[in-house]
C-alpha cells in the first residue's frame, strides 16, 4: 500500500521554490567542461584561478597536467603564483610531483628565481634534494644565475656536490653559463671540481672552451691550469652555453618582436620563451648516447672437423677529450 502525501498550497509553493535550488550546484557542475592541456595550461599561466577552482570543485583531478609546464602546482611555482599553489595544494595536489621532464615545483621555482615560491615551498616539505643523477633545484638554479635562490638551497641544505642525469656538477651548470660569481661561491664553500660527466667534460674543460681563463684558473691548481693554457685552442672544442635555438624558441622570438613592435605587453611570451630555452638547455646537456664505438668482427674457425669456432665483436674505445688518456678530438657535447 503506497502513502499519499497531500500538500498543501502554501507546501507546493514551497515545494516549487526549493526543488530549482537544490538543483543549482547539479545543473553547475554538469555545465562546467573540464579543459584538455592547452586550455589549462593557458588559464593558468594567466593567473586564472576562478577557473582552475571551478574545475576542481567540477572533479579535475589536483595533477592534472598542463601542456607546457605541467601541473597548476608546478604551474603555480614557475609563475611565482603563491595563491594558484596554495589551491592545488589545498585540494590534494602532490608537492613532489613531477612533470615529463623530471621537474618538480620547487626545481622550477628555482629556474625562474622565484625565491617566495621556492620559500613556500619548502616551509610545506617539499624536497630540497632530488635522487642520485637526477637534476637538482640546485642544478637550475646554478644554470639560471640565480644567487639569492641558490644561497637559500644550499642553506636548506641543498647538496652543492649533486650530479644531473649525465653526471655534471652544480658548479659545472654555473661554469657552462659563465655565472662568474656564482662559480666561485660555490668553490669558496668547498664544491668539489674534479667531476667530469658522461662525456668526459668537466669544470675546466667547460671554462676553457668558453675561453674565460679567469674562472679556469679558479677551477684549477696551478700546474694543471698552465698546462690546460698550453694546450692548442681545438682541443677544447666550441664554446658551449644556452645559444642553441630551436623552431618553437624561433616563432616565440618572432611573435615577441612583433608584439613589440605594436607597443604590447610581452610579459607572457617571454616567460614562454623563458620555457623554451630551459628545455633546450635541458635537451643539449642529456642528449644522445655516447660516441659510437669503431666496431670489428674477429672470426676464429679450424679447419679441423669438430674444432670450436668463434665469432667476436671487438669495440674500439669511445672518443673522448684528449686529457682522458683516449686519441680524438673531443665530442662537441656540452
Amino acid at each position: 500500500m503506497k502513502a499519499k502525501i497531500k500538500l498543501s498550497a502554501g507546501g507546493r509553493l514551497a515545494a516549487m521554490i526549493i526543488a530549482p535550488a537544490l538543483l543549482v550546484p547539479t545543473l553547475a557542475l554538469a555545465e562546467t567542461e573540464l579543459p584538455d592541456p592547452v586550455v589549462f595550461a593557458n588559464a593558468l599561466e594567466l593567473g586564472d584561478l576562478q577557473r582552475a577552482e571551478s574545475w576542481l570543485d567540477a572533479g579535475l583531478p589536483p595533477d592534472f597536467s598542463g601542456s607546457r609546464i605541467g601541473s597548476g602546482l608546478l604551474i603555480g611555482a614557475w609563475e611565482g603564483n603563491i595563491d594558484l599553489m596554495r589551491l592545488f595544494i589545498s585540494r590534494g595536489a602532490d608537492i613532489n610531483q613531477t612533470n615529463a621532464h623530471g621537474e618538480t615545483a620547487l626545481t622550477l621555482a628555482a629556474w625562474r628565481g622565484q625565491l617566495a615560491a621556492a620559500r613556500w615551498l619548502i616551509e610545506r616539505s617539499a624536497r630540497v634534494n632530488s635522487p642520485a643523477r637526477q637534476w637538482s633545484p640546485l642544478h637550475y638554479a646554478a644554470l639560471a644565475g640565480h644567487a639569492a635562490v641558490a644561497d637559500y638551497l644550499i642553506a636548506q641544505g641543498a647538496d652543492i656536490n649533486a650530479l644531473s642525469t649525465n653526471g655534471s656538477s652544480v658548479l659545472m651548470m654555473a661554469v657552462y653559463e659563465g655565472h662568474q660569481e656564482l662559480a666561485q661561491k660555490l668553490i669558496d664553500l668547498g664544491a668539489d671540481r674534479r667531476p667530469k660527466n658522461d662525456w668526459g667534460d668537466g669544470a675546466l674543460a667547460w671554462a676553457m672552451r668558453s675561453n674565460n681563463l679567469e674562472l679556469a684558473r679558479r677551477l684549477a691548481e696551478p700546474a694543471e691550469f698552465a698546462a690546460a693554457v698550453s694546450e692548442p685552442r681545438e682541443k677544447w672544442g666550441t664554446p658551449g652555453g644556452s645559444v642553441a635555438t630551436s623552431v618553437a624558441l624561433r616563432e616565440l622570438l618572432d611573435m615577441r618582436e612583433i608584439l613589440r613592435r605594436r607597443g604590447m605587453a610581452t610579459e607572457t611570451i617571454d616567460q614562454r620563451i623563458a620555457l623554451e630555452r630551459a628545455r633546450i638547455v635541458r635537451a643539449r646537456l642529456d642528449q644522445g648516447t655516447p660516441p659510437e664505438r669503431a666496431v670489428s668482427l674477429e672470426i676464429t674457425a679450424s679447419r679441423q672437423p669438430g674444432q670450436k669456432q668463434s665469432v667476436r665483436l671487438i669495440a674500439a674505445p669511445a672518443k673522448g677529450p684528449a686529457n682522458s688518456g683516449v686519441k680524438g678530438k673531443p665530442p662537441r657535447r656540452p
